[in-house]
């Protein structure tokens, strides 16, 4: 099912954004569609990114629960993290 968005700009800026999609051979209808449905790709994006995080959070709060994780003092995951970092630089520039 198609839906219908209005909205309302001042003559000017609908006369000089006629002229822009005019001159790209498309309508104001066609750049606000692609405008909706890019806006529309990009929450999906966001929706999806969140739902993951959530699972993440969710998996790890289970393996907490479960006595399955183990715990690491943060000057020990630094050190680790700042390995990890130099053997991925490294890496690069190869």
């Amino acid at each position: 099912m198609e839906t219908r968005i209005q909205f309302r700009v001042d003559e000017e800026t609908k006369r000089l954004a006629q002229q822009m999609t005019e001159s790209q051979g498309r309508t104001i209808s066609d750049a606000c569609r692609e405008l909706t449905e890019q806006l529309a790709d990009q929450q999906r994006k966001i929706l999806s990114q969140e739902a993951w995080l959530t699972e993440q959070v969710n998996l790890a709060f289970e393996k907490l629960d479960s006595h399955k994780s183990n715990f690491i003092e943060h000057d020990a995951a630094k050190n680790e993290m700042i390995k990890r970092k130099a053997k991925i630089r490294k890496r690069g520039y190869r």
